[in-house]
């Protein structure tokens, strides 16, 4: 498997401090970010203190991040990192204090070979919120589907509400649409993606389309499909 640099900058008005980590491509376990001086977990190192800014970047690809009690597994804070020097300021909607417990971890993908293009999508539904991947070839709808165990949307969040999808695509990659299906092969609602980074057009560097507000009742066979055109 493929590794690369990751690294996380947290912190808040008074402070901040360097997290980094060689991670491997296309899963969580291990990619454990450390300081760069004590090479202690957040949580060791500032416990108890408010992170209300974060600023995670990888090498290449597409990465998300995660807030963790190691203890617990209850994630406290979640988004996306960005190619590294096209790094800003990412401020949480909810500022969070760190648990003694706490660790952070990522989750990159390396660019995809040839006419693919990865792709990561946080979702969050009433039942929670879980990262979704998909390798996907040019101008193909692919279903995404959970990061840990392969599943499809209506196999992980079956009698739940969709609030949310945020979808990144690997560097140069452009979102043509995401599409939710329901278990007759209909289509539930296609909204139209974007470019992210140094893309003429995009308007970040984190995201290629966020869909909040949204509230559509999960069936056993839905499936969120993605249409991706790679760099």
């Amino acid at each position: 498997m493929t590794t690369q640099g990751t690294s996380l900058t947290a912190g808040n008005s008074n402070f901040s401090k360097i997290y980094t980590d060689t991670s491997t491509d296309g899963v969580w376990s291990g990619n454990v970010l450390t300081d760069t001086i004590s090479q202690q977990s957040i949580g060791i190192l500032t416990p108890n203190a408010i992170v209300s800014w974060v600023q995670p970047e990888y090498e290449a690809g597409c990465m998300a991040w995660r807030l963790q009690n190691a203890q617990t597994l209850a994630v406290s804070a979640y988004g996306f990192g960005c190619k590294a020097t096209f790094n800003d300021k990412e401020y949480l909607s909810n500022p969070v204090r760190i648990n003694p417990n706490d660790i952070i971890s990522v989750f990159p993908l390396a660019v995809a070979a040839g006419t693919n293009a990865n792709s990561l999508a946080w979702v969050s539904t009433t039942k929670g919120t879980e990262l979704f991947q998909a390798t996907a070839a040019d101008n193909t709808a692919t279903s995404m589907t959970t990061a840990i165990n392969a599943q499809s949307l209506g196999d992980a969040f079956f009698n739940s509400t969709l609030g949310s999808i945020t979808v990144q695509c690997e560097d140069g990659a452009r979102l043509d649409s995401v599409t939710i299906i329901d278990n007759a092969g209909g289509v539930v609602m296609t909204v139209q993606g974007n470019v992210r980074g140094a893309v003429l057009g995009a308007t970040g560097n984190y995201y290629n389309i966020d869909c909040s507000m949204l509230s559509v009742g999960i069936g056993k066979g839905f499936k969120l499909q993605i249409t991706t055109v790679s760099a």
